[in-house]
């Protein structure tokens, strides 16, 4: 009995024709009558337009490999090797990134699928556009894409960043963005910043050379001039600052009095920013500023020193006394040698000291005239004509 079979195949798909479960070949779109006595044929439809992100099946992809020749027309393989990234572009834009040790096939069609292959074993460093449009993509596919095989490090200004790769020193990279790849390695990012810092260091309990326990609060302004050699040498840089300003203050203060402290602060600050930036310099940081903002005393300490300072106002204030006092004195004894020689600038002191009585008085009565004003109120008596 004959078997007439009517198969039809449309734009969006693809006809894989088998006959006695062997590949025969590729049916492209049409439509197609086959006598099947046996019924030997079968045919497998295939659909073509799978988003880009989808490769062809296993099955598939074995059987276009067994049949090169055949499925060179409609289908494009494709296979990265353990070293190679694979950038997916459709139409000249890129929208997708394949993994190393790879292997897949995109059917062909209206839309031109380009596969570029990069070796990530020489080249492990993205360049600077592909990294910038990597970083900076749109589309949600490459974007997740992206993500997951690139590692992005985005220097800000005044830094600097070391690379390790797998643990080992790569590079130093300026400011900017920069993208590894993620495949077959494990980069991780080091980041100094490399502007004027600034480090407060609040004060323990110390004892001062005479025994008075004190707490000294510090302010510190820092910065990293090799950071080169802050990497290598130390893990925590900042830790590491802070450890050695708290101990420049224990040993300056451990060896002044209070006095001494309270009396130069100045001077204490120099001691420790000599201290500390001489143990700095030797792991790459300049220490540019160390003050004290304030020496917290026990309460008990506060009240004697307020009692010491009150009475040291107070015998400067009456020193101030004693030495106006004297001087007016001084003054008073010049003005009256001056006199004694000059019966007429005593008589008009006697006279100014007159109108300043008479300033205050409402009523006053006059006998005699004004010569008994001038001569019988105050009298003059001249030493050298006693008649």
């Amino acid at each position: 009995m004959s078997i007439n079979k009517k198969l039809i195949i449309t734009e969006a798909q693809r006809g894989l024709l088998f006959r006695d479960q062997q590949f025969v070949k590729i049916l492209p779109p049409g439509v197609y009558r086959l006598w099947d006595w046996l019924n030997r044929y079968r045919l497998q439809i295939v659909t073509i337009t799978t988003p880009l992100q989808q490769t062809v099946g296993d099955d598939l992809l074995n059987l276009a490999q067994l049949h090169p020749k055949a499925f060179a027309p409609y289908l494009q393989l494709w296979e990265t090797s353990d070293m190679e990234a694979g950038l997916v572009y459709q139409n000249g834009t890129l929208k997708d990134i394949k993994a190393p040790g790879q292997q897949g096939a995109y059917w062909k069609t209206q839309n031109t699928i380009r596969i570029e292959k990069i070796d990530i074993g020489a080249q492990p460093a993205l360049p600077k556009p592909l990294a910038t449009q990597l970083a900076n993509a749109k589309d949600e596919i490459l974007r997740k894409a992206a993500l997951n095989a690139v590692a992005f490090f985005n220097i800000p200004d005044q830094h600097i960043g070391f690379l390790a790769v797998d643990n080992e020193i790569r590079a130093a990279l300026n400011a900017g963005i920069h993208a590894w790849w993620r495949f077959n390695h494990c980069p991780t990012l080091t980041l100094f910043d490399l502007r004027l810092q600034n480090m407060e260091v609040n004060g323990q309990e110390i004892l001062t050379k005479d025994r008075v326990s004190l707490r000294v609060n510090l302010s510190a302004t820092w910065q990293i001039r090799e950071p080169e050699k802050t990497r290598a040498e130390l893990a925590d840089a900042k830790e590491f600052l802070y450890r050695e300003l708290q101990l420049a203050l224990r040993t300056v203060v451990s060896t002044q009095t209070l006095d001494e402290l309270l009396a130069d602060k100045n001077s204490l600050n120099r001691q420790i920013l000599e201290i500390a930036a001489a143990k700095a310099s030797a792991y790459g940081i300049e220490v540019k500023s160390v003050g004290a903002r304030d020496i917290v005393l026990p309460g008990e300490m506060k009240a004697i020193l307020t009692q010491v300072v009150e009475a040291q106002k107070m015998a400067e204030a009456n020193l101030i006394k004693r030495q106006e006092e004297t001087q007016a004195t001084r003054s008073l004894h010049n003005t009256a040698k001056v006199m004694e020689g000059n019966p007429i600038l005593l008589r008009l002191k006697e006279l100014e000291a007159l109108e300043k009585i008479t300033a205050r008085i409402n009523t006053l009565n006059v006998y005699g005239g004004l010569d008994s004003v001038m001569n019988g109120m105050v009298k003059l008596i001249d030493k050298t004509n006693p008649a």
